[in-house]
């Protein structure tokens, strides 16, 4: 694969200028994704030399809509939140519906509401429960100079690719468990079929 090299760093305000973040895109992804790094300098003094990330899938539905069926746009406000004070990256990868894309996602959800839970819907579609490619992340880190992170995430899976891809993962910090009435099923189904270390109440 080749490596990564940045291509640009532009400084957004985001959250209506509370928060500066610096977005980053990069040369060298075959994919053609346009996977970006947003780069947070942190406002505590008791900053970590490690810096927190936050791998992201792009998730339409939940980051721009604020869909109630799963915990993407929660997780991602609270990743912003949490990276502007401690410093360190959101990783905003182009991998929408765990990546079978969009229109897959909608059909997913549409076998969803006869009852099958989301990883059986994938595979009635004859496509994978989870297709991310975490690598691509490795290589985005590494083209920031970064080698160790703590990383934001109840996905080991997360953890594992990074460190199978020469990122040294050194902690693992959960994230908060962010259930409604819609979600319950997809969360419980994350934690039964993948692991993820989820606490319900």
């Amino acid at each position: 694969m080749n490596q990564l090299t940045v291509k640009r760093r532009v400084v957004i305000p985001v959250r209506a200028g509370d928060v500066m973040a610096e977005f980053i895109s990069f040369n060298g992804d075959e994919g053609g994704k346009e996977h970006i790094a947003i780069s947070f300098a942190g406002t505590t003094t008791e900053k970590n030399d490690i810096p927190l990330v936050r791998l992201h899938s792009e998730c339409l539905t939940g980051d721009v809509f604020g869909s109630g069926r799963c915990d993407c746009g929660e997780q991602l406000d609270e990743a912003i939140d949490r990276i502007n004070v401690e410093g360190g990256y959101i990783l905003y990868l182009r991998q929408e519906g765990r990546g079978i894309g969009l229109y897959a996602k909608l059909e997913a959800y549409a076998l969803q509401d006869q009852g099958y839970d989301t990883y059986e819907a994938n595979e009635m579609l004859h496509l994978p429960d989870d297709g991310r490619d975490f690598s691509i992340a490795a290589r985005m880190l590494q083209a920031l100079g970064v080698e160790k992170v703590r990383l934001l995430t109840n996905n080991p899976d997360k953890a594992e690719q990074l460190t199978h891809n020469e990122i040294n993962v050194t902690e693992l910090v959960p994230t908060a468990v962010h259930v409604n009435q819609h979600n319950r099923n997809y969360l419980e189904a994350k934690a039964r079929r993948k692991h993820h270390t989820l606490k319900f109440d």
